[in-house]
């Protein structure tokens, strides 16, 4: 993993391998949950997802990028603190 960097904002998240036959799953899958990611990514769009060192990248479409922008724009994404 890179870290931080200038341009990173951290976010809380909670996340879970969510087992095949638990809970109501169809099949064994990563389930990563935030608000912050819910304000970009509406329920029901797909996007995409690859492995990266140390973790994984997740794309944005045109539509997920301009909420994430207007995001940015009202500072609903803060900026990491200095230390």
């Amino acid at each position: 993993m890179s870290g931080a960097g200038e341009g990173k904002h951290k976010i809380k998240v909670m996340a879970y391998i969510h087992e095949k036959g638990k809970s109501n799953a169809r099949i064994t899958h990563i389930d990563i949950e935030s608000p912050v990611i819910a304000k970009i990514i509406k329920p029901g769009e797909a996007t995409y997802c690859a492995g990266k060192p140390g973790g994984c990248f997740i794309g944005l479409k045109k539509n997920m990028l301009a909420r994430a922008a207007k995001m940015f724009k009202k500072n609903k994404i803060r900026k990491r603190s200095k230390k």
